[in-house]
């Protein structure tokens, strides 16, 4: 009989006292990695760094419970050489920024010697709304640019459209046009006020009332969904905009699309991913912080979490 290794596992994560423990993906894996034997210590992004060749972290030693208000313990802080460390979660949330990059950058220095899931290279490489740009029939008609001459041509072949920041994430910023809105010329103007990146435009789906489906893949394969419904409205159906969660089952399009993308995920190292499917269309791959865990487990009763360790335990042992 084999025994499985008790592994050393860091969460690099936003602060852990504000979380949400019944809706938390990051939670829900570092609550299974604990009842598995594993070990868990913990910080934040801005803790992280490179110092004279090694890559190192301030944090501290961390104990979860399913306790709402008190959820957590935590040792000391410490510092802690990240090469010592068996499995390394990237999962502070967006925006996509130089910030998050560079966290990408210093983490590829130690893995896959030290396990960072999801692959840092492959993250930084395929940010949530481009990595579907290789997969253009099965999405609805895209522009990404940052000329508005551009946008209004898209809008004017296509009417209806969706008008989103390109690294944004959680429903931030997203904005429906109808063919004869007249804010788009204002609303590029304050995004161009922000910052220097371009804009995201896709065609309207109208299936979106029914709902966004959220699927979740491990390695590359599709483990169950749920359908995340807009608020009386709204067209986002992002649970942090007040979306409903509900159950729901994979269609023999929802399989297409994970068969198509299945592989390629698998093959850069992306274990733990959430794509959006509107329709029959695939709008985002989620390859950062996806989330949908604990939603998914008490639909579906099973136990998506140790399905995602499974996985990554069988890269380590």
């Amino acid at each position: 009989m084999t025994v499985k290794k008790s592994l050393a596992v860091a969460f690099q994560m936003d602060p852990i006292g504000a979380i949400d423990i019944n809706g938390d993906s990051s939670f829900r894996l570092a609550e299974e990695a604990q009842a598995l034997g594993h070990t868990l210590f913990y910080y934040t992004p801005d803790q992280l760094s490179y110092q004279e060749g090694r890559v190192m972290a301030r944090g501290q030693d961390l104990v979860v419970r399913r306790e709402v208000g008190n959820h957590f313990d935590v040792g000391d802080m410490r510092e802690q050489d990240l090469a010592d460390i068996d499995v390394i979660w990237l999962r502070q949330d967006p925006p996509f920024d130089m910030g998050y990059i560079t966290t990408t950058h210093i983490l590829d220095r130690i893995h896959p010697d030290t396990l960072v899931v999801n692959d840092p290279f492959w993250v930084r490489n395929y940010p949530e709304k481009l990595l579907v740009l290789d997969f253009p029939d099965l999405t609805p008609p895209t522009a990404v640019a940052r000329d508005l001459e551009t946008l209004k041509a898209f809008r004017a072949r296509h009417g209806d459209v969706i008008l989103k920041p390109l690294y944004s994430n959680g429903g931030a910023g997203v904005f429906k046009l109808t063919r004869t809105d007249s804010n788009l010329a204002s609303l590029h103007e304050m995004f161009m006020g922000i910052n220097r990146e371009p804009l995201i435009m896709q065609k309207f789906l109208p299936d979106v009332s029914a709902g966004d489906k959220r699927i979740i893949l491990v390695n590359g394969d599709p483990v169950g969904a749920i359908n995340r419904v807009p608020a009386k409205g709204e067209t986002r159906s992002n649970m942090h905009v007040g979306g409903r969660p509900e159950p729901i089952g994979l269609t023999k399009r929802d399989r297409e699309i994970c068969d198509r993308i299945g592989p390629l995920l698998r093959e850069k190292g992306q274990i733990f991913v959430g794509i959006d499917v509107i329709g029959d269309y695939l709008t985002e791959i989620n390859v950062t912080s996806p989330t949908g865990i604990m939603e998914l487990e008490r639909f579906d009763n099973v136990n998506i979490a140790a399905k995602i360790w499974e996985a990554i335990e069988a890269k380590r042992q």
